[in-house]
């Protein structure tokens, strides 16, 4: 897997699946449904950040775990840049997701579960990186910021998938509400928003390496 993206190829992918999402996003017909018109476009963006936020998360997580099992610095590294780039992902999420509430449920936080179980999701792993900065032993830092990461995904699943659907929610998908799988979304719409969350999810991980490069060879001049 290591190698396989060690080349350019998905980087060109990337590109090419967000310049189309972003072109066709915007610009193609869509769906006309009741109150949603076309603030549906904001699914290409709002919906694949969260997808990617997931996807960089659980990378994260996974190299947690290798700094448990075997400590050093490259594990704890990419740990952190990986949950760093999910968290500015995340952000963004919340972001396209309040722009796109102001249209649909008339403001922009209306205090639902999703809405409130996203923030709080976010500032665990906001505590997550003030726990990094407060710690200055180097090895101690890493170990308890390992055990502290993979307790913070266990805790924003349920917070995202779980806890919202126990309640009433105005989210699709929630609350018993249909999920947009129930609504009439034609071909191409479909054709642009499973593009985007490759894209998006591209773009996260192509910034983290570019984060984790760097810190690589900062780790080798202090060596």
């Amino acid at each position: 897997m290591k190698k396989l993206f060690k080349s350019n190829w998905w980087k060109y992918i990337c590109v090419c699946l967000l310049v189309y999402v972003s072109t066709w996003g915007l610009l193609s017909d869509v769906p006309r449904l009741p109150i949603l018109n076309e603030t549906i476009r904001v699914l290409h963006f709002h919906v694949p950040m969260w997808f990617g936020m997931i996807f960089l998360f659980l990378g994260s997580v996974i190299y947690s775990i290798k700094q448990l099992g075997n400590p050093s610095e490259r594990n704890d590294l990419i740990s952190c840049e990986l949950a760093k780039i999910g968290t500015i992902f995340g952000i963004l999420g919340i972001l396209t997701g309040m722009f796109w509430a102001t249209f649909t449920w008339g403001e922009p936080w209306s205090s639902d579960p999703k809405q409130n179980a996203s923030a709080v999701g976010l500032l665990i792993y906001f505590a997550y990186f003030f726990l990094r900065g407060s710690i200055t032993d180097e090895q101690q830092k890493a170990r308890i910021s390992a055990v502290y990461n993979i307790f913070a995904f266990v805790a924003l699943i349920p917070l995202l998938f779980i806890l919202p659907r126990m309640t009433d929610s105005l989210h699709p998908g929630n609350g018993g509400n249909p999920g947009f799988n129930a609504y009439d979304l034609d071909s191409s719409l479909r054709a642009i928003f499973y593009p985007a969350v490759i894209g998006w999810t591209l773009l996260g991980y192509w910034i983290a390496t570019l984060k984790i490069r760097k810190g690589l060879i900062e780790i080798k001049i202090d060596a």
